[in-house]
């Protein structure tokens, strides 16, 4: 669906299943992530319309050796002109820009093509990785949540940023 140098972001297929539960079952990977690995996530996430309202979730493909490296959630919200994202990567895949990539593919799409207004992106506060990449990538810190989510057994303070169209735009 959408490509880069090195990328393409393309729908789930159920064939993806065993990459993406290796991914996201890897305890370094789901650290700071909420959900939960399963065989069959794979088939529930080729749903979806990227264009619509809900969460969509783009499969990362590296095009150097077809493989499966990483997902980016979007869920657009139902006025359609905003929107949240999120995105995780394979530990093999870190630290490489991949992630930069792809968030950057998807960004770009929502903001000159589908002509959204706003993107927010959450994020825990101890995922340093996450908050450098969003800074980075334009994001404006906008509010940290102390101690506002309780996951994994303890209580996590929760980073809150926002992109604005004509800051992406404009970079």
């Amino acid at each position: 669906m959408l490509t880069t140098r090195r990328l393409v972001l393309r729908r789930f297929r159920p064939a993806d299943g065993a990459a993406l539960l290796a991914y996201r079952s890897d305890p370094e990977v789901a650290r700071y992530q909420s959900w939960a690995a399963s065989a069959d996530a794979a088939a529930a996430l080729a749903e979806g319309d990227p264009d619509a309202p809900g969460w969509f979730q783009y499969a990362i493909e590296r095009t150097a050796d077809r493989t499966l490296i990483g997902d980016v959630g979007v869920h657009t919200h139902e006025n359609l002109m905003q929107a949240e994202i999120g995105f995780t990567l394979a530990r093999a895949a870190q630290g490489q820009g991949h992630a930069s990539e792809a968030v950057t593919a998807v960004l770009d799409h929502l903001f000159t093509v589908r002509g959204l207004h706003k993107v927010s992106a959450e994020c825990d506060a101890r995922n340093t990785a996450s908050a450098r990449l969003l800074a980075r990538l334009g994001f404006t810190r906008e509010g940290l949540r102390r101690q506002h989510t309780w996951f994994k057994g303890e209580w996590t303070d929760d980073l809150l940023y926002g992109l604005l169209a004509p800051e992406w735009i404009s970079r």
